[in-house]
């Protein structure tokens, strides 16, 4: 399935992006007020200049003891990013996403302008379905292929030791 297939991508808002200049007090406001967990970082033109997650406020602002009000987003903004366009696998980014650490990965267009944010939750929640269809078919796998009368006796046995442990 293709990123521009999924619900998520086509029902979510535009990203919040903000301007290198502003201050991280502002990203932290916006962070809290809308409660996300991540602001896109703007060019002029709408082309990406960087991210600002959750994970960088704490390791580079709160962890070094800068004062929000007086650093700049582009002092502590995520500037090396992956990003991603909309007719890319959903499935390859989430094993990206999860091999390489990271939670968000902005979208963009042709022109390296920012279309969308997708976050590692919008990809797994694409996974739970088929997950959860597996799972029923390896149990139903499991019970009509005779293991129910080993797990019985198994069980039967369980009862019996715990009981006599008990007497």
């Amino acid at each position: 399935m293709k990123i521009k297939d999924r619900l998520e991508f086509n029902n979510k808002l535009k990203p919040v992006c903000l301007k290198p200049e502003n201050f991280v007090r502002d990203a932290i406001n916006i962070m809290s007020e809308k409660n996300i967990g991540s602001i896109m970082i703007a060019n002029e033109d709408n082309t990406i200049a960087g991210i600002i997650t959750e994970r960088d406020l704490l390791k580079k602002v709160l962890f070094k003891k800068m004062n929000p009000d007086k650093t700049r987003l582009s002092e502590v903004m995520t500037t090396d990013l992956k990003v991603a366009k909309e007719n890319d696998d959903l499935l390859d980014w989430l094993r990206i996403m999860s091999n390489e650490r990271f939670r968000h990965v902005p979208v963009v267009d042709k022109d390296q302008k920012i279309i969308g944010i997708m976050s590692q939750g919008d990809f797994v929640s694409y996974t739970w379905p088929e997950l959860l269809s597996r799972m029923k078919e390896n149990v139903k796998a499991t019970f009509d292929s005779g293991y129910q009368i080993v797990f019985i006796v198994f069980a039967m046995l369980a009862y019996a030791l715990i009981v006599s442990w008990i007497l």
